[in-house]
């Protein structure tokens, strides 16, 4: 029986073809292609330290785990073993559960959870017993984690129909966009691999690596601006572009006015 840190000992293997790159390096574009992440992490942390100066925990905790995520991916995809496939997994769950923790509105608490601290131990109730149930079919974490993404669209649906925000609909407008080339590229790795092969570029599980981290460099600034307006009556969110409005492929960050107006 091979060990669970074996290479190849996982139950899940991707479409592009094993060590063709290197002789340690299982699936090679698979696992350069998360360096995205650890550009993402700074990126967000730099744009946004506005908000860090007076909510530095959500966002130090959450890119601290980002980081986490490409590491743990890196490590499955060059060694496509059973506990990389875990790790790569279980960082994505926790990473959501802190996300989640952090920055879930207080009006969408379930009626029973009176405070914040009331809702940490909920969230980190259910993410233990998903991490335990995580290991009874390891095939499927991947899809479970993936429909959280329609969870996150519709609380994104509301809080946008409570704002007037032009910037703020546009930005929420691109992030969809890009979950939606990410999510075509993770489905399409999965589910057409025969035809990839057949053509050589068994790629796009890689580019689902580089889109759904530029899908979060959208997704996290909409969620800070929205934090804001909950967390911090006092501050009135602006979104703003890096490195400036007039360029055409631009990052957004959001700064804090005063005073607080209801968006």
């Amino acid at each position: 029986m091979p060990s669970i840190f074996s290479y190849q000992s996982a139950e899940v293997d991707w479409c592009e073809g094993n060590f063709e790159r290197s002789a340690v390096i299982a699936e090679y574009y698979n696992t350069i292609s998360n360096v995205s992440f650890f550009l993402l992490s700074p990126a967000l942390l730099y744009l946004n330290r506005q908000y860090c100066q007076h909510r530095a925990v959500p966002l130090y905790f959450t890119s601290g785990l980002l980081i986490l995520v490409g590491i743990f991916s890196m490590y499955f995809h060059m060694t496509l073993s059973y506990v990389g496939q875990l790790l790569d997994e279980l960082s994505i769950l926790w990473t959501l559960a802190v996300a989640y923790s952090f920055w879930y509105p207080q009006v969408y608490f379930p009626r029973f959870i009176k405070t914040r601290r009331h809702f940490y131990w909920l969230t980190g109730i259910t993410t233990v017993i998903s991490t335990l149930m995580s290991f009874v079919k390891p095939t499927l974490n991947a899809y479970a984690l993936n429909c959280i993404a329609f969870h996150l669209l519709y609380l994104t649906r509301r809080e946008l129909k409570k704002c007037n925000d032009k910037r703020v609909h546009r930005m929420a407008a691109v992030m969809v966009m890009w979950w939606v080339l990410a999510i075509t590229s993770w489905i399409s790795d999965r589910w057409l691999c025969w035809l990839w092969q057949a053509i050589n570029f068994p790629y796009f599980h890689s580019f689902w690596h580089v889109l759904i981290a530029l899908s979060l460099l959208y997704c996290c600034p909409l969620v800070i601006y929205f934090d804001v307006s909950y967390e911090m009556p006092s501050f009135k969110p602006k979104l703003e572009y890096w490195p400036s409005d007039s360029w055409p492929v631009v990052v957004p960050y959001v700064t804090l006015e005063e005073p607080h107006k209801q968006c």
